[in-house]
């Protein structure tokens, strides 16, 4: 069972990306979906999460800027970032809590570099 991310890249301040995460392998169900980032240099941090009936939740920093959505039927989490700042230069990581033959895991994706230039 893996996530896969993808849709990073460099974008100039103001702009927009959207970022995906798709599952793969034997799932049964997955629980809670979410985006992390890590800066250099910087802790790991939440970015946003969504439950299965949609309840999304969001860091400060980001707030009014990103919008995080899913897809239950796929098992994907998108996360549509706009007005992209310098300061959200990161890579980006999905998680998710996923349940399998062999009981629930967290997984991580591999994790997708977001460049945002002044």
């Amino acid at each position: 069972v893996q996530l896969q991310a993808s849709g990073g890249g460099l974008v100039q301040a103001g702009g927009s990306l959207r970022l995906s995460c798709t599952t793969s392998g034997s799932i049964v169900s997955v629980g809670v979906m979410g985006w992390y980032r890590r800066a250099p240099g910087k802790q790991r941090e939440l970015v946003a999460t969504i439950t299965t009936r949609g309840t999304a939740t969001y860091a400060d920093s980001v707030k009014g800027r990103f919008s995080i959505s899913r897809d239950n039927a796929k098992n994907t989490v998108h996360l549509q970032m706009n007005s992209l700042q310098p300061e959200d230069t990161a890579g980006y990581y999905c998680n998710a809590a996923v349940l399998t033959t062999n009981g629930f895991s967290p997984l991580w994706g591999q994790g997708t570099q977001v460049t945002v230039s002044s």
